[in-house]
């Protein structure tokens, strides 16, 4: 079917503009919502809350819950609930604070800065991760103990343990390979995010065309080219505009003239450069393209949905649901042990209350984002723009003035509010 006949069919042209666009309506009034959070605090706070420092700060503050809230997608999909995601950080965290501070050096005779450290510490806390996680999913799987309960007992067990591991006292510094993945200090300066924002741009332009031309290989309805342009336009100003706003975060002089200093090397006079992209905030991409990409392209994603929206067709369907279960959890266990990486990182060293509550605010995350308590319907991207909400909304709140009480209090008017909305837009839709 041609573009020129897909495009004068009359069901195209009456629709109006959303539809044409094929935007989610949802996720408009997301992003809506978001940009009038940070008007209203910008005002409050005199013009500082959307400065390029704080825009950074808020990314780097974002990744962590973000990441864990991919994850979290996933569970709640299959009408499950992961309540201990934050001891479970605390635990894989303590476990690579150790094996850098004790094993490695210690017991290894590994000096510090050693190359190895950092790979070594990030391999022990994925596997950390990925057992625990095996472990509460098979819990839930196979001897049928609700995931309620099961985490609810992982959220005292793995707090716990971390502070076992520790001595319950704080260690560090970190390994400073090991710190760059923190943010602040790690970035790819504004050359790298530069080349990194236009890869991305490009990417995101094939990945358009791409799914254009697979709709019209198999005579499905396209957007109108005008339609395909303007997304493609948003895109790409969302995307440079980002790294714009990054790069133009100046790393102080002082700070500029110690890297100088570290590589033998005198600063110019008057020489500035800017952040540019964190490390951390790579990772939260690569994690959402992984997440996304399985949620949408996989046999595993399917089955995910598939189960969550009917557990007992997909039961006779023949689904493997108790290994299915094992394998989300144990994707939950592996980016709570990403998320360990980044937060002991920003911090520079393992804390004992490292995480907490990061359980609620990954799950108001991906509720905010749209995933349903019900089962079978979330996303990824919902699930991220949740977390960058809420972050938004503690920082705010924090830059007024609010005190952390009352801050709590509403963050949990928030949630409540945006499960009553989400139920009134699922009625309204049908879906």
């Amino acid at each position: 079917m041609s573009d020129s006949k897909t495009l004068s069919e009359p069901t195209r042209t009456e629709k109006n503009l959303f539809a044409q666009l094929e935007i989610d309506t949802r996720l408009l009034g997301m992003i809506g919502a978001f940009i009038v959070l940070c008007l209203v605090f910008n005002f409050l706070t005199d013009g500082r809350f959307l400065t390029p420092r704080n825009i950074f700060n808020l990314t780097i503050q974002t990744v962590s819950v973000g990441i864990m809230a991919t994850g979290m997608v996933f569970v709640i999909v299959t009408r499950n609930i992961d309540l201990s995601v934050g001891s479970l950080l605390a635990t894989c965290s303590a476990m690579m604070a150790v094996v850098q501070t004790v094993i490695a050096p210690e017991w290894l005779g590994l000096e510090l800065g050693h190359g190895m450290i950092a790979p070594m510490a990030i391999l022990v806390g994925l596997l950390t991760g990925m057992i625990i996680g095996g472990f509460h999913g098979w819990l839930v799987g196979y001897l049928t103990i609700p995931a309620f309960i099961v985490t609810l007992g992982g959220l005292f067990v793995w707090r716990n343990v971390a502070w076992h591991l520790t001595g319950g006292q704080t260690i560090g510094p970190l390994d400073a390979n090991f710190q760059l993945f923190g943010g602040i200090g790690g970035t790819l300066g504004e050359t790298g995010s530069w080349i990194f924002g236009v890869i991305a741009v490009a990417a995101s332009l094939y990945g358009l065309y791409s799914a254009r031309r697979a709709r019209l290989t198999h005579d499905f309805p396209v957007k109108p080219i005008w339609a395909e342009l303007v997304i493609a336009g948003i895109v790409t100003v969302a995307i440079l505009g980002f790294v714009a706003i990054l790069n133009s975060y100046e790393i102080p002089t002082r700070r500029l003239a110690r890297m100088f200093e570290a590589r033998g090397e005198v600063m110019p006079e008057g020489f500035t450069t800017g952040y540019g992209i964190p490390y951390s905030v790579l990772i939260l991409i690569a994690v959402a393209v992984v997440m996304t990409v399985t949620a949408q392209k996989t046999r595993l994603g399917r089955y995910i949905f598939a189960f969550g929206g009917n557990p007992e067709a997909a039961q006779l369907s023949g689904i493997r649901t108790r290994a299915l279960t094992v394998k989300i959890f144990m994707i939950v266990g592996a980016l709570c042990a990403i998320s360990a990486i980044v937060a002991s990182a920003r911090q520079t060293f393992h804390s004992n209350d490292i995480g907490t509550l990061d359980e609620l605010r990954v799950i108001a995350a991906a509720v905010i984002g749209g995933t349903a308590l019900s089962g079978g319907i979330g996303t990824i991207y919902g699930a991220i723009l949740g977390a960058l909400i809420m972050q938004s909304l503690q920082s705010g709140m924090a830059m007024v003035g609010v005190d952390a009480p009352y801050q709590n209090i509403v963050v949990g008017i928030v949630l409540v509010f945006a499960v009553y909305v989400d139920i009134l837009y699922r009625k309204r839709t049908g879906s």
